[in-house]
């Protein structure tokens, strides 16, 4: 499948912003079942690109005059549905056990877990399976039920959220089980394009590889799954985050659109 993509965020500020930096996680690389046949990331500042430890292509996006917006726009083409393997992993699989304040357990969750094994114990295919799919049974997808500083253990308790926090209680778990998980940002294409989002899933290893989860619709990641970037948590892994000095009256507006060539 050949995907066209293209990706618009827009800040706009009631007063004007001395400065700002952002982080952007926006460019696709070639590698666990994709190639990336075109990309290009326009934006109204100075950008200097690097790679971060997680492998992932980071753009650092600096505007330091007065401005009352920021407009960003990552667009092309990637082909997905391939036989690639992934990149080489840079770090050992022991950081993908570690826990973030948006993975951390707590008792529900915990005993939640231990449904599928014991703590430490590690989980086979089938157990990941059930996992996902009892994850998706127990926290309904809500739109702005929850944000971006949501942890798992309190989307778990409201039962409800996003892809983001799907993922966040399935990578807390397979941790806890003694399962190195990783999150996942990027796009999902849908026939109807009734998600014009970006996405988020779940990477586990198992018997010596990656294997991915898209927990929020139930089902390993296939050709509609178009990966961006990953880490620990959805803070090592936004397509865009950054601080600034000055103004006020932030507004933050993002559109998305995925479409397949023939």
């Amino acid at each position: 499948m050949r995907l066209t993509i293209e990706h618009r965020t827009r800040y706009a500020y009631d007063t004007p912003v001395d400065y700002s930096i952002q982080q952007l996680r926006l460019t696709p690389q070639s590698g666990f079942g994709q190639r990336v046949a075109s990309w290009n990331i326009r934006v109204n500042g100075r950008m200097r690109l690097n790679t971060d430890a997680y492998g992932n292509s980071v753009h650092t996006l600096v505007v330091d005059t007065p401005h009352r917006s920021i407009d960003i726009v990552a667009r092309g083409e990637v082909e997905t549905g391939l036989d690639l393997p992934p990149l080489a992993d840079t770090l050992p699989l022991q950081v993908y056990l570690r826990e973030t304040a948006l993975t951390t357990m707590d008792e529900a969750l915990a005993d939640f877990a231990c449904q599928f094994g014991h703590p430490g114990g590690g989980l086979d295919l089938d157990g990941l399976y059930a996992l996902m799919q009892t994850v998706r049974e127990r926290i309904a997808y809500r739109r702005g039920s929850t944000d971006v500083a949501t942890s798992a253990a309190a989307a778990f308790r409201a039962g409800e959220g996003v892809c983001q926090d799907h993922a966040h209680v399935f990578i807390a778990c397979c941790r806890y089980l003694g399962v190195p998980s990783r999150y996942v940002s990027g796009y999902l294409f849908t026939e109807d394009g009734h998600l014009v989002e970006s996405h988020a899933w779940a990477d586990a290893w198992l018997a010596g590889e990656w294997l991915s989860f898209d927990v929020s619709n139930s089902q390993r990641t296939n050709g509609i799954h178009v990966r961006l970037a990953t880490g620990l948590d959805y803070r090592d892994a936004c397509p865009v985050s950054g601080v600034r000095r000055g103004g006020s009256g932030e507004q933050m507006g993002v559109q998305v659109q995925i479409s397949q060539q023939q």
